[in-house]
C-alpha cells in the first residue's frame, strides 16, 4: 500500500513562490587599499628596527653575563683565600672591555675604586671594601665568609649597572 499522491495546493500556498536568501560571500581579512598595505609595511619595518636594536644590546652586553658567571662561579667555589685578587681580576678585565683602555688600564688603589664607584648609579663599594680591593694587588690578604660574600655582591651589583658609553 502506498501514500496517495500529494494534491497541487499542498502545504502553506503563501510560500509557493518563496526564493531562499543566498548568503553573501565571506568578507576578506586581507587589507582592500594600499594604505593598510602601507600601515603594515611600516608596522613591520618597526618590528625589525626593535628586534634589530635588542639584538644590538643583547650581543654588546654579552661581557656582563661573562662576568656574573665567572663571579657567581667564585662564590659557589667559597675558598677565599685569593677571592680578593681573582674579584679584582674580573671587575678590571670588565671594565676594559666597557671602557678604553687609555681610561681603565693605568688605573690601581683608590683611584681604581672611585672609577668603580662614578661609573654605576648606585655606588657599590663602601668604604671598607674598597679599602680592601684598592690594597688587594699588594697584600695577600684572607677575608672571612661575611666580607667575601659582601665584596662579590658589591661587585655583581657593578657588572650588572654600570654605565656603558657604547649602550644607546
Amino acid at each position: 500500500m502506498s501514500a496517495p499522491p500529494l494534491p497541487d495546493t499542498f502545504g502553506n500556498y503563501a510560500l509557493g513562490d518563496f526564493v531562499e536568501v543566498v548568503s553573501p560571500t565571506a568578507i576578506s581579512w586581507w587589507p582592500q587599499t594600499t594604505g593598510w598595505w602601507f600601515v603594515a609595511a611600516g608596522l613591520g619595518g618597526l618590528a625589525l628596527y626593535k628586534g634589530w636594536k635588542h639584538l644590538r644590546h643583547w650581543y654588546r652586553n654579552r661581557y656582563r653575563r661573562e662576568a656574573t658567571a665567572r663571579l657567581q662561579s667564585l662564590a659557589e667555589k667559597g675558598d677565599n683565600t685569593d677571592i680578593v685578587s681573582e674579584v679584582n681580576r674580573v671587575l678590571k678585565l670588565t671594565a676594559l672591555v666597557a671602557y678604553s683602555r687609555e681610561q681603565v688600564a693605568r688605573l690601581s688603589g683608590d683611584e681604581w675604586v672611585g672609577f668603580l664607584n662614578r661609573h654605576c648609579s648606585a655606588s657599590p663599594f663602601s668604604a671598607d671594601l674598597g679599602r680592601l680591593l684598592a690594597l688587594a694587588p699588594y697584600k695577600a690578604e684572607t677575608v672571612n665568609g661575611s666580607t667575601g660574600q659582601q665584596l662579590l655582591d658589591a661587585s655583581l651589583t657593578w657588572v650588572k649597572e654600570h654605565e656603558n658609553p657604547a649602550d644607546d
